[in-house]
C-alpha cells in the first residue's frame, strides 16, 4: 500500500517540533526551523510486522531518519528498557526505532543504521551488532550524495533488517517495541541559522503488512 498519495498529507499527523512539512512535486518535503526540537510527521495508523520502502533526498547538512514501531504518550511515562534500566519519556515525545539518514556525517555515514530515539541510542552498529568501521565504509560507498537513495526496512517479530540502495545494512534482534507508527523526522537545528530552510524529501513511501 502507498502511505503517501503524492498529493496530500492525508493519514499523517505532526508530533514533536514545528518543522514545516509540505507536499511538493509528488514528495513530502520537510524544512528545518530554528529553535524547535526534533519534528516527526507520523502515520495515524500503527504497524507491527511489515516491509517498508521509501526513497529520500537530503540536503547535506541536515540529519534525518524514519521512525518505525514508534510511539508518543499523552502523559509522561516511565518505560522499562529491558536491561534493568528505566527511563522517563515526557508527554508527546516521539520514541522508538529510527532508521537513520546520516548525510551530515560523511566521516561516519551510518545511513540505514538503527538508532533508538529518546531511549537507548545507537543499536546497530552498536550493542546489537555491526562493526562500526566496516559499516561506515559500506555506507560511504552506497550513499548517493545530492541524489535519491532507497531504504528498505523489514520488521518481523523481534528481527529488524534494513537495506540501502538494495544492499543489506542492519540485521539484529530486539523485542522492546513490537508495534507503532511510522514517522518522518526533521532533526532539530537549534540556533544554527545557516540550516534554516534545509530540506529532506521523501517519495514512493510504500508498506506491506506481514501476517
Amino acid at each position: 500500500m502507498n502511505l503517501f498519495d503524492g498529493k496530500s498529507l492525508a493519514g499523517w499527523t505532526q508530533k514533536g517540533g514545528k518543522a514545516k512539512y509540505t507536499v511538493e512535486a509528488g514528495t513530502i518535503t520537510g524544512r528545518a526551523v530554528a529553535g524547535t526540537p526534533n519534528s516527526f510527521l507520523c502515520t495515524q495508523k500503527h504497524y507491527g510486522d511489515f516491509v517498508l520502502e521509501f526513497e529520500f533526498k537530503a540536503e547535506h547538512p541536515l540529519n534525518s531518519g524514519v521512525q518505525v514501531r514508534s510511539n508518543a504518550f499523552a502523559e509522561a511515562r516511565e518505560v522499562d528498557l529491558g536491561d534493568g534500566r528505566k527511563r522517563k519519556v515526557p508527554a508527546g515525545r516521539v520514541h522508538g526505532y529510527q532508521v537513520e539518514m546520516d548525510p551530515n556525517q560523511p566521516q561516519r555515514m551510518w545511513t540505514a543504521g538503527v538508532y533508538d530515539e529518546a531511549r537507548r541510542g545507537w543499536l546497530f552498529p552498536g550493542p546489537r551488532g555491526g562493526d562500526k568501521a566496516k559499516f561506515t565504509k559500506q555506507g560511504q560507498k552506497l550513499y548517493k550524495a545530492k541524489d535519491w537513495n532507497k531504504i528498505r526496512v523489514e520488521a518481523r517479530g523481534n528481527r529488524i533488517r534494513t537495506w540501502l540502495n538494495d544492499e543489506p545494512r542492519a540485521d539484529f534482534r530486539d523485542g522492546l517495541t513490537t508495534k507503532g507508527f511510522i514517522g518522518l523526522q526533521v532533526h532539530g537545528i537549534g540556533g544554527r541559522k545557516e540550516l534554516v530552510g534545509a530540506t529532506i524529501r521523501w517519495r514512493n513511501i510504500r508498506l506491506k503488512e506481514l501476517k
